[in-house]
């Protein structure tokens, strides 16, 4: 059996890995659109854009794993079209049979066109060369555009490297439609504390001869805006194929497509999870590396529903915070904090109807597991209490 994994993340990798780790023995042909090896993308917000990583270091595997395990990594190739009847992937003039197939094209920034057409130079923060390019560009004045987890981690990079930042962001608080506005005024607070100039419920106005200008008046000549507005499915090759999609490759719990020999994971892909009872598109590298790792297994016949909850984590200056579970459309009724600090350590639990959708820590690494084992369960009485042993709270 022949399988074709399109794509050049995170997913894609440990598809090739987890296909060869469970027996698989036929070809495995991966085709990456960029010329590096397939790499996990959270150093690129993180350590590389820090200056702290390398970025070999954002390798899943080296190419030396590639050829002892005959996997065809051909990278820099961009795939042109799938042909489900005949069951083809082609790159150009290059074409690649398949028994089964994987797509794991992620997904692709959210553009300001405006803006990029009125003198100001703009960049997005997507690829391992974004990131490089954007490394060396943290100096003088940097707009970012929008306070979600990109901007922010952008945001405190700059700072650091001794920028003069300013985030714009239309919302009212922070990470807003994630953490909600108890959390979302604690990281503005961190934020405002390293100097961030944060300007919420703030838009750009205008942009001319190098100057922005905001909703609220205030002008910035910036030397650099980031924009950081979210990020759409590339479903493209999906959807011209005559694929399902919507938000994304429509997949079931076991992570295959409306062809029956066709798999998608990660960001492209629009899962029907069998706990949350809803579907979810997940834009993190959990969930983009253990789909990878569960649709290998489906491709061999082990259909298995994919039920790990999402997972996600960021740094920023110096705190650390890790999150399990999802809210939902219908949002939250209870919120439950643990803590007043982000840097001194908190933790979070998020509940609806009396029992735990989602929970987060910071700087408390030792919270995370009992955080998941609470997801799914009724809300601990005494978890705001802090003379009771977070561990306790779990069992």
């Amino acid at each position: 059996m022949d399988i074709v994994i399109i794509g050049g993340g995170i997913a894609a990798a440990h598809a090739a890995r987890e296909l060869r780790e469970h027996g698989h023995e036929g070809g495995i042909v991966v085709l990456a659109a960029e010329r590096h090896l397939p790499y996990e993308r959270p150093p690129l917000s993180k350590g590389i854009l820090l200056g702290d990583a390398t970025p070999e270091s954002a390798h899943v595997m080296e190419q030396h794993w590639y050829d002892d395990n005959d996997v065809d990594l051909r990278t820099g190739t961009e795939v042109t079209s799938i042909d489900l009847d005949r069951r083809q992937v082609h790159a150009g003039a290059e074409s690649a049979p398949y028994d089964r197939l994987l797509i794991a094209t992620g997904a692709t920034p959210r553009r300001l066109d405006d803006l990029e057409t009125a003198g100001v130079p703009v960049t997005y923060l997507r690829t391992l060369d974004d990131s490089l390019a954007l490394r060396d560009a943290l100096t003088g004045t940097i707009l970012v555009v929008g306070a979600g987890w990109i901007g922010l981690e952008v945001a405190a990079a700059a700072s650091l490297a001794g920028a003069d930042v300013t985030v714009v962001e239309p919302a009212e608080q922070p990470l807003l439609g994630v953490l909600g506005p108890e959390l979302g005024a604690k990281f503005a607070e961190l934020h405002r504390a390293h100097g961030v100039d944060l300007r919420l419920g703030t838009s750009i106005d205008s942009a001319a001869d190098g100057t922005v200008r905001l909703s609220d008046g205030h002008e910035v000549t910036p030397d650099l805006v980031v924009v950081g507005i979210g990020a759409v499915p590339d479903d493209r090759l999906a959807r011209e194929a005559g694929l399902k999609v919507d938000n994304g490759v429509l997949v079931d719990s076991t992570l295959r497509t409306s062809d029956p020999y066709v798999f998608a994971v990660g960001d492209v892909a629009n899962h029907d999870h069998p706990v949350l009872g809803r579907r979810i598109r997940v834009e993190h590298w959990d969930t983009a590396m253990h789909q990878g790792q569960a649709a290998a297994r489906a491709m061999l016949g082990e259909d298995e529903p994919y039920d790990r909850m999402p997972y996600f984590f960021t740094d920023q200056y110096d705190m650390g915070m890790e999150y399990v579970g999802s809210v939902g459309p219908d949002g939250a009724d209870e919120v439950v904090v643990r803590g007043d600090d982000l840097v001194a350590g908190l933790t979070v639990l998020w509940a609806k109807d009396g029992t735990v959708v989602a929970g987060m820590q910071a700087n408390d690494w030792d919270a995370t597991d009992t955080i998941r084992a609470l997801v799914g369960k009724p809300v601990p009485e005494r978890f705001a209490d802090p003379d009771v042993p977070l561990a306790d709270l779990g069992s």
